[in-house]
């Protein structure tokens, strides 16, 4: 820390509030142009630096029950994103999930300079240290107030901000540069699945691949609705739902919900194997779950299918590869004619019947769809590869802004200026 430098609490130079929600909130929503911007935490996880609008307005009514700031005044969330700073570009009324810092003295903290010793890891440090300990990190007017800051001189602040801006700018470029490639390699390892899967096919199987309809080469069951009433505390037999369900993965880590041990014969078709394929029917648009491969748990666990969920069985592996089945289920061509396929706007809802009518490709000789599984999986793991190199250099970018914010404000960066 150079000479010129001098430390001061941040309650000692910056009036810090807490914000407040006049309730019931929905009461004091409102639509009209003359309403008082209501700052919520998702306006500002669209922004990066400045808050320039809100989604929402509340009534003058509620003005009295929360919080006022101001065009330049800082805002920090204290959960969620736990002290990242925003700087306000419009007036608006903030709730008790964010604190306010209002300077006391003008021309003494350059904006910028705040913006970037807020947002540092000195700071997230104190902050992170002194919230330790608690149930939930929850910053409050105390904690922040408390927390001693470096201040050189103005002019000295502006250089810091200059250095700052220009190694943020080409950081933000290499950033950019890094996600364009690792958006091209998903891209390339796209149009190579179409190539692996796609093939134009007589259906006689002439040319060595058949066109069949999925309903013509495999049978499907859609899961059971159980009743909760049926639930039980003590019982091996366990419901799989959607939200078990997650990155192709099966993920059982959320409460189950567990069934009698002992239930009805016709529900003996909902016992989910190890290896099963299934696929979900209802999700998120472009995001609809599809072709697990089901890894049951070592455990004692039965696990059930359960309605919205569809399980997938070819009717003759000597005819269809359950492995080639899969992965052709993930082929861009495939998926693109199964999207068209669903109906809603929030979800995506699928139905099995409209499914079992899609066409699909494959080799006749179940020797050549072996083959390309093989393909398929060189090129997953290449295309897993190249991206986790790109991910590795932007977390690698991440820790040199950390490494130059730390030298920022440890004055490492300014030694040159004369005091």
């Amino acid at each position: 820390m150079t000479e010129s430098w001098k430390y001061s609490k941040i309650g000692d130079i910056m009036v810090v509030e807490r914000g407040g929600s006049p309730r019931p909130i929905k009461k004091y929503i409102t639509n009209s142009e003359d309403g008082l911007n209501w700052v919520k935490i998702s306006d500002a996880t669209a922004s990066d630096k400045y808050i320039y609008k809100t989604k929402q307005k509340i009534t003058k009514d509620g003005l009295h029950k929360t919080r006022l700031v101001e065009i330049g005044d800082f805002i920090l969330s204290n959960s969620m994103s736990f002290g990242r700073p925003y700087i306000m570009k419009t007036q608006g009324c903030i709730h008790d999930g964010w604190l306010v810092l209002k300077q006391k003295q003008k021309d003494f903290l350059d904006q910028d300079f705040l913006y970037h010793l807020l947002g540092s890891p000195y700071i997230f440090n104190e902050f992170n240290r002194l919230a330790a300990g608690s149930t939930v990190r929850n910053l409050n007017i105390r904690l922040v107030s408390s927390v001693q800051i470096p201040i050189p001189p103005l002019s000295e602040q502006k250089e810091i901000v200059a250095i700052l801006d220009k190694a943020f700018a080409a950081i933000d470029q290499a950033k950019a540069n890094i996600e364009r490639n690792i958006q091209n390699a998903k891209e390339l390892f796209q149009s190579k699945l179409n190539e692996i899967f796609s093939h134009p096919s007589t259906g006689s199987g002439g040319d060595g691949w058949e066109e069949k309809s999925l309903g013509e080469v495999c049978y499907v069951l859609n899961g059971f609705a159980f009743k909760s009433k049926d639930t039980v505390e003590r019982s091996n037999v366990q419901l799989l739902r959607m939200g078990n369900l997650y990155k192709n993965v099966l993920d059982l880590t959320r409460k189950p919900v567990f069934y009698p041990e002992f239930f009805a014969k016709e529900h003996l078709d909902f016992i989910i194997k190890e290896g099963d394929l299934i696929m979900s029917l209802t999700g998120t648009i472009d995001k609809t779950d599809y072709g697990y491969t089901v890894k049951v748990p070592k455990v004692d666990v039965k696990l059930l299918l359960n309605q919205r969920i569809m399980k997938i069985e070819v009717h003759d592996s000597n005819i269809l590869n359950k492995d080639y089945l899969k992965n052709y289920l993930l082929s861009p061509d495939f998926l693109s004619r199964l999207y068209e396929t669903a109906s809603g706007t929030r979800q995506a809802n699928l139905s099995s019947r409209t499914i079992l009518n899609l066409k699909i490709n494959y080799p006749v000789k179940t020797e050549q769809q072996l083959q390309i599984v093989q393909q398929f999986n060189q090129l997953k793991n290449l295309s897993n590869h190249i991206e986790n190199t790109y991910l590795n250099k932007l977390l690698n970018i991440e820790e040199l802004k950390k490494s130059i914010l730390q030298k920022a404000f440890a004055g490492e960066l300014t030694q040159q200026i004369a005091v």
